[in-house]
């Protein structure tokens, strides 16, 4: 028995279908190749530390900025370190800040790590008022039990609700 269809119809079908379909594959293939270095993944510094991108591979790392950690040179240069509850990273970054970029405020920077183990950020973006976050850093805080939330204290030091009071 043959694994062919009998109908002269059914097998042009799957002729079509065998002869469209590598076709497919391979301008998916070399979509996706050409893209590979357009893919810029999001990391904390404790997942960037789990991941341990490559050198040079662009990535996105967010988090908040260490208290007393920034370090303004006079050639324009800044170093300052990104923190999540876990771990940290230093960062190195050439020109200028964003107004609202400040110690313990939640930053995105794009860039790759050096050999090193630095990271070179090519761009650095901040939140632009007390309610935005990147979707990215606000998700990775509150898995991390750091999300201040509305401006208020992080989620794990907050006060407990005072007892409701019944009346009669």
């Amino acid at each position: 028995m043959s694994w062919l269809p009998k109908s002269p119809k059914a097998r042009r079908r799957l002729t079509l279908i065998l002869a469209i379909a590598p076709v497919l594959a391979l301008a998916a293939g070399l979509t996706l190749w050409g893209l590979r270095d357009s893919i810029s993944f999001f990391y904390t510094p404790s997942q960037a530390e789990a991941a341990k991108p490559p050198p040079g591979r662009s990535i996105q790392l967010g988090g908040l900025v260490a208290e007393g950690s920034v370090v303004k040179h006079p050639d324009g240069r800044v170093e300052f370190t990104v923190q999540d509850q876990a771990a940290t990273d230093k960062v190195v970054f050439s020109g200028d800040l964003p107004d609202l970029f400040r110690e313990g405020q939640g930053i995105v920077a794009v860039g790759s790590f050096r050999e090193d183990g630095v990271f070179e950020a090519k761009r650095v973006l901040a939140k632009h008022d007390e309610r935005y976050m990147p979707r990215e850093v606000s998700k990775a805080l509150k898995e991390q039990g750091e999300w201040y939330g509305e401006g208020g204290k992080p989620m794990h030091e907050a006060p407990p609700a005072a007892p409701k009071s019944s009346a009669l």
